[in-house]
């Protein structure tokens, strides 16, 4: 289904099969800086100066194919009623010599809701032409030190991860490339209480499919990631972010989550790319405990450069 909310052409979702097989985004990081590394024992390189000529986000990519995935057994299906420890997988963390994302700039929210913060994203998706504190889309094999905590865009993992609610911390690279992708990430400390963490769970579970992209098998999957924290070091107890834009709350009954939802949520005035949020081999994009694609993510794993 598709409404007037829909990026036309190639922007809209990427077929799944091609997602699948190839680890591919919409996103190419064409004409972007490639990002350095630092040498072992020295700091992390600094990566996030955009370049002009940077190519648009609805050119999918033509990148070489990733190795097929292994002959292997299907995963569980995720848990819709509750948390399914057997299906859960966590998706695979980036690794090597850190890159460090340079600080983008934050501007004035214009969305209406109160407290929320937000980022420069000129020319990508919101009118204007990319600068110096611009967030940056290039693609990273390495893991990203970013300037934001949790990330609200930035350079990120070339392959994104399968979206549901995980009960362990998951790849922020990854989570980044889902938000690029018009998904909602709601993250909470390692130490909220037992009964938040099962309120927003239940928060999750009742939104609804977004309107604005095309029907996908991904419809449990609500086109949001929800994971705790590795520790107790987010700016509030409960965080939820967008490409751009996030939500600072102490408490999960907060009504401006759902204006969040509502407002940003796979929306392409905010979200640079309508693309899929899941899919992804689960050796790579892991899979969730709750909430997860309505069809099985397929086992296997996909080389760390694939949808380079």
């Amino acid at each position: 289904m598709v409404d007037s909310r829909t990026p036309s052409g190639a922007a809209r979702l990427l077929p799944l099969a091609l997602a699948a097989a190839l680890g591919l985004s919409a996103c190419t990081g064409a004409g972007e800086p490639a990002a350095s590394s630092a040498a072992p024992g020295t700091s992390a390189a600094t990566t996030g100066t955009p370049a002009a000529s940077a190519s648009p986000p609805a050119t999918p990519s033509t990148a070489s194919s990733a190795p097929a995935a292994p002959a292997s057994s299907p995963a569980p299906k995720t848990g819709m009623n509750g948390v399914d420890a057997a299906a859960e997988v966590t998706p695979a963390f980036p690794e090597g010599t850190p890159v460090k994302q340079g600080k983008p700039a934050q501007v004035k929210d214009t969305s209406g809701i109160e407290g929320v913060l937000a980022w420069d994203t000129a020319g990508y998706p919101a009118p204007g032409q990319a600068n110096a504190g611009t967030l940056t889309h290039e693609h990273v094999t390495t893991p990203v030190e970013y300037a934001v905590k949790p990330a609200v865009g930035g350079p990120h993992a070339p392959v994104w991860m399968n979206a549901g609610v995980y009960s362990k911390p998951v790849p922020t690279e990854r989570a980044v490339h889902l938000m690029e992708h018009g998904a909602i990430w709601i993250t909470y400390n390692a130490s909220l209480p037992a009964q938040q963490v099962e309120a927003l769970r239940a928060f999750f579970k009742q939104q609804d499919y977004p309107a604005g992209v095309p029907d996908t098998p991904g419809g449990g999957n609500r086109w949001m990631v929800m994971s705790p924290w590795a520790d107790d070091s987010l700016p509030s107890p409960i965080v939820i972010s967008a490409w751009g834009r996030q939500l600072r709350v102490d408490d999960p009954a907060d009504p401006r989550l759902q204006k969040f939802v509502d407002e940003f949520r796979a929306n392409p005035k905010y979200s640079p790319e309508s693309a899929a949020v899941d899919q992804v081999p689960t050796g790579t994009g892991g899979n969730p405990a709750m909430y997860g694609s309505e069809a099985v993510n397929p086992p296997g794993m996909l080389s760390p450069d694939a949808g380079m």
